[in-house]
């Protein structure tokens, strides 16, 4: 009959298993507290895996040995599932073993443990082998307990009384262990729906097709660099596994708002539209046609009409270039306003420009190719970012995903978007994404409106940010140079989860 402190022991270990999520944790904490409701010496945890029990974490208090519970199972072969294995049986037939002694048993084949004996020294004596099913019957594996010891340390049979109270617990482990699956295999789908819609949103442009990829893998490495540092420094590692891969699926998700932004500004690789640099070469070609008449006609010498058909060509050539240039020098600008000054007649005495004002008002602008109407449509991503990201309802672990992604482009000195936040209003998981962002902006050779540049400069620029406009926390882009996280990106697309990234 299970005594009242079995009892108290047995509701015990139901709520600190039913508390934990970390599988590895989670068998760990089963088989201890087993152990220790059982007061047995040894101990051992399997788990179902195809045709066999895998070792997943083995106890032996009398020896000092603790194998398992860091995600590394004991290095020893598994046992197949035939009924000569004490241990498969009691999987099989769903029913506890108690066994007085394994050198005494002839029913099953202890040459395993009798072997580990002689190799270590050990004594296996008693024994005890409980199946672990859920509430559905499910088998999920078996707890061996090895040597129970009475109250003076010495070994004797398991008692029967005990075996309700184990069984209870075990039952309690199963479902504890299937819950833990049940989260993660959860978990794992909404993350791979989370790479799945990113990855779309990047493919959506031939210019973009692996940032996010990038952000997320570089993002893991960085936060994984933090950690080990203050490890070094004998400091408490500032994030840990949940936060990481909160951060991590911010970085995953913090441009899905471009799925609204137009093609035709998302991958505008030139400040001219294709319509008005066909009119450019029209107007030239008109300008050279107009002009050749009035030559034919005797209206103008030849040394005119070749100086004009030059510089018409030249016109046309220099000012497709400057549509296509990442930077405008002011000697360039220069020359478009002379270019905007000039006109001809065409025939009907007409005076029309060389260059249209909508054509002058793009290729004037110094960086970038988009006008500030486009850019307020690409910025406008990070509001429709928050905007999705609030039809989700992300569990408390991931609270903050949809503030972090969308806070992305705020800058310290208050000049970034969309809130202009500023200082201590902008926490340091968005600096680090903000950093990321703009370093792999930097660097990619993807991009329509410039070339990737190198990683020095790319560094040298973040430094400017941080250390001489105020926008970047200089402490974290130090840090970032530090760890040089960009090296470690591998190559495919979806070649790092969140749970790689964490671990």
């Amino acid at each position: 009959m299970m005594t009242q402190e079995a009892m108290k022991k047995v509701l015990q270990a139901g709520v600190m298993l039913s508390s934990e999520r970390n599988l590895n944790l989670l068998l760990d904490k089963i088989l201890a507290s087993i152990m220790e409701l059982a007061n047995c010496d040894a101990g051992t945890l399997y788990l179902l895996d195809g045709a066999a029990l895998r070792f997943k974490i083995m106890h032996t208090n009398s020896l000092g040995t603790h194998s398992g519970g860091d995600g590394q199972d004991p290095d020893l072969p598994p046992v197949p599932l035939r009924r000569e294995n004490v241990c498969a049986y009691s999987f099989l037939e769903s029913r506890t073993v108690r066994i007085e002694n394994v050198y005494d048993c002839e029913e099953y084949d202890f040459s395993g443990p009798i072997h580990y004996d002689a190799i270590t020294g050990y004594h296996t004596q008693s024994m005890l082998v409980v199946p672990m099913r859920n509430r559905g019957g499910e088998k999920l594996g078996v707890i061996q307990l090895i040597n129970a010891l009475d109250e003076g340390g010495n070994i004797q049979a398991f008692s029967e009384d005990m075996i309700l109270a184990l069984e209870s617990v075990a039952s309690q482990a199963a479902v504890a262990i299937q819950n833990v699956r049940y989260m993660k295999e959860i978990r794992e789908l909404f993350q791979s729906f989370v790479r799945v819609m990113s990855t779309a949103i990047d493919e959506r442009s031939p210019y973009n097709a692996n940032h996010s990829r990038r952000m997320a893998q570089m993002c893991g490495h960085f936060l994984k660099f933090l950690n080990r540092r203050a490890r070094e420094r004998e400091e408490t590692p500032p994030f840990s596994t949940q936060h990481m891969e909160e951060l991590i699926m911010s970085a995953w998700l913090h441009d899905i708002g471009k799925v609204t932004t137009p093609l035709e500004v998302m991958d505008k690789s030139e400040r001219l539209s294709e319509l008005q640099k066909e009119k450019i070469r029209h107007r030239m070609e008109t300008i050279r046609l107009l002009a050749k008449i009035r030559y034919l006609e005797g209206s103008i010498g030849n040394d005119d009409y070749a100086a004009l058909e030059r510089e018409t060509e030249t016109a046309e050539e220099k000012l497709l270039q400057v549509s296509r240039a990442g930077f405008l020098s002011d000697d360039r600008l220069a020359w478009l306003e002379e270019i905007r000054q000039r006109s001809y007649t065409d025939g009907n005495g007409l005076r029309h420009p060389w260059l249209a004002d909508d054509e002058y008002a793009m290729l004037s602008i110094r960086k970038g190719t988009l006008s500030e109407d486009e850019r307020k449509v690409i910025e406008s991503h990070v509001v429709v970012t928050d905007k999705l990201l609030s039809q989700i309802t992300f569990s408390a672990e991931l609270a903050d995903v949809r503030r972090w992604a969308a806070s992305h482009h705020e800058l310290l000195d208050g000049s970034g978007y969309p809130a202009h936040l500023s200082g201590d209003a902008i926490p340091s998981e968005v600096r680090i994404l903000t950093i990321l962002d703009i370093f792999d902006a930097l660097v990619a050779d993807d991009r329509p409106y410039k070339p990737g540049m190198s990683v020095q400069k790319a560094l040298s620029i973040l430094d400017t940010m941080a250390n001489k406009e105020g926008k970047l926390d200089p402490e974290l882009t130090a840090l970032f140079a530090e760890s040089r996280c960009w090296e470690a990106l591998s190559t495919g697309k979806n070649s790092l989860s969140q749970e790689e990234a964490c671990g």
